[in-house]
């Protein structure tokens, strides 16, 4: 069997371009305006005391090459070569302290803004992409801003200003000493810019999906890590994961090998501003038209620039990097929920738990026909209404649109008279306690999972919706009962343990309408047991809807309702479609327990 993972990560086409990501970027942060022009200004105000810093090195070396030996004239010098480094140093130091609470607000709120547009996005967006890689675009994304900030903001802004305001200097003083500079450091930022973008830049991107992927292979290996015990699938995992690193390694080789060729050009290019500026003036001292002051000045402009060119060139890498790094994070900005709330929707209130359906048409996006066309139905308020039919039937799809998980193309569900379409989604889904066939809990602890129905409830009304739910037994045998930590998706407890804990929340939502999705259909005759009498007194008052395939859990409905294809063939009690010899009967003839 050939190995084969699913590249979405890396074929997907990238849809921001560098402005977009630094408009991003920048919206961030214009959100903390003083911050910001108080560091940028204090940044500023630094560099100019580094361009006064080859102008002091002149004066102190004309100073002490002064014949005459005048102490009082070198001291002066020195002072002002210290004090303008100085004063460099402190202003550099406080412009940080405005910085730092800057970047690290802005980290914050972007990392919780992503996340919680990520939360936001639909089912199926869940379903076509990784946990893991979403995940990690986010975490990579929080350390791409500070970057992106980092580089223009303390980098290639001082850095511009300073380059080419010496190079002014040196033309006024030494007009071919400026021009040559000039040309190598507009020469130096061009190449960079644009040999980072259009070189290293796809490279970049590539390693950076690989990344992303090696988060949900992680992911996906991990949380999987039961199946792969039970099937010996250690050695096959190992191979899998090494794949996809190869190709991971292979590609980062690729764009570090790009940056190290930048690099070179860069080296090329300092080293003819060196060679030119220090050597014109060497010239021009041979001739007693410059003075020791003047070389000084050179080599030390010479060696400020060089050292903010290699930043420069660091930087220029660091800031291409740091926008791929944001580019799925700014995406996310500007990609519409697909499921979203109508503008000013107020919260659902929950009634009675009347649920209508209404001439409604819906088709998977991965569908050529709807599933549902044209399907009407009522569910009356504490109706107990069970919905069976064989696999792909639409059953599921039901509880998934009356939790308006997708949206409708066409006609209209509404629950106690509110068009589902037309509230908050939230409060809908709170109005709607669902208990599925293989609960996912928190790894957090026992009480912490029971009362996320509820998050304000006490403790007492934590162990009485466990005792109701046959849970609290249980929980008292273990170790730290109900501050016990039930790990990663629950899988510290068994599968009848994590259901009752599901229906114990399901008693805290105290919501008015209840789903059971196949909740007993992998327990063993005990536990089901125990399980049915908790689903028994939950259901007591309240609108039900049960997916099931045994008989013991669906006998007792109002109303049985029988789908295919995204129909209503049948619909009656148990004993009514036993004796009609229809579809249900011979669905309940396959098993005496099983349907």
């Amino acid at each position: 069997m050939t190995d084969h993972y699913e590249d979405e990560e890396v074929t997907r086409g990238r849809v921001l371009s560098n402005g977009q990501v630094l408009a991003f970027v920048a919206r961030l942060w214009l959100r903390r305006r003083w911050l910001l022009v108080t560091s940028a200004g204090l940044m500023l105000l630094a560099v100019g005391f580094d361009l006064m810093l080859p102008t002091a090195s002149k004066a102190l070396l004309d100073a002490v090459a002064d014949p005459a030996r005048n102490a009082d004239r070198a001291w002066r010098a020195w002072a002002f070569f210290v004090g303008v480094y100085v004063a460099f140093v402190v202003i550099r130091n406080i412009a940080f302290r405005f910085w730092n609470p800057l970047a690290a607000r802005n980290m914050r709120d972007m990392t919780n803004e992503a996340f919680r547009r990520v939360q936001g996005f639909s089912a199926d967006w869940h379903a076509d992409t990784f946990a893991g890689s979403t995940v990690r675009r986010i975490s990579r994304a929080m350390w791409g801003y500070d970057q992106v900030s980092d580089a223009v903001i303390l980098w290639l802004g001082p850095a511009a200003v300073v380059l080419f305001g010496l190079c002014i200097q040196m033309a006024f003083k030494w007009p071919m000493v400026g021009v040559i500079s000039f040309l190598v450091v507009f020469g130096f930022i061009w190449t960079n810019l644009w040999l980072v973008r259009v070189y290293v830049r796809p490279a970049n991107l590539r390693s950076n999906a690989l990344d992303s992927r090696i988060g949900g292979a992680l992911a996906d290996a991990i949380t999987s890590n039961p199946t792969v015990k039970s099937f010996g699938g250690e050695d096959r995992e190992e191979a899998r994961f090494a794949v996809l690193m190869e190709t991971w390694h292979r590609a980062v080789m690729t764009t570090w090998s790009r940056f190290m060729d930048v690099w070179i050009l860069q080296n090329i290019l300092t080293v003819l501003l060196q060679a030119g500026s220090t050597g014109i003036l060497v010239h021009l001292w041979l001739q007693g038209r410059a003075t020791p002051g003047d070389l000084g000045f050179a080599i030390t402009a010479f060696m400020l620039m060089s050292g903010y060119l290699r930043n420069l060139g660091e930087n220029v890498r660091m800031l291409q990097k740091g926008l791929d790094d944001t580019e799925d994070v700014a995406g996310y900005e500007r990609t519409a929920p697909q499921v979203p709330d109508a503008p000013g929707a107020p919260a659902f209130v929950g009634g009675e738990g009347e649920i209508v359906f209404e001439g409604v048409t819906f088709r998977y996006k991965s569908a050529e026909a709807p599933l549902y066309d044209d399907f009407s139905l009522r569910i009356a308020p504490g109706e107990r209404v069970a919905l069976v039919g064989r696999t792909g039937a639409g059953k599921s799809t039901f509880v998934k649109l009356i939790q308006r998980l997708y949206d409708l193309q066409g006609g209209r569900i509404v629950i106690d008279g509110q068009d589902v379409a037309a509230v908050s989604q939230s409060s809908l889904r709170a109005a709607i306690a669902v208990v599925p066939q293989d609960p996912a809990l928190f790894h957090r602890t026992i009480a912490e999972n029971i009362a996320y129905a509820r998050p304000g409830a006490t403790a007492d009304e934590v162990r009485l919706a466990a005792k109701r739910a046959r849970a609290h037994d249980f929980i008292m045998a273990l170790p730290k009962g109900y501050d016990t930590l039930v790990g990663e998706r629950g899988v510290k407890l068994s599968g009848g343990e994590r259901q009752r804990v599901a229906i114990a929340r399901a008693f805290l939502a105290d919501a008015p309408i209840l789903v059971f999705d196949e909740a007993t259909s992998s327990l063993d005759v005990g536990t089901e047991q125990l399980v049915q009498a908790a689903m028994d007194e939950l259901m007591a008052g309240r609108t039900t809807i049960v997916i099931a395939h045994r008989l013991s859990t669906i006998r007792g409905a109002d109303r049985i309702l029988v789908f295919e294809a995204g129909r209503i063939v049948e619909e009656g009690t148990h004993a009514q479609l036993r004796a009609s010899g229809g579809t249900y009967a011979r669905l309940a003839a396959v098993s005496e327990g099983t349907i």
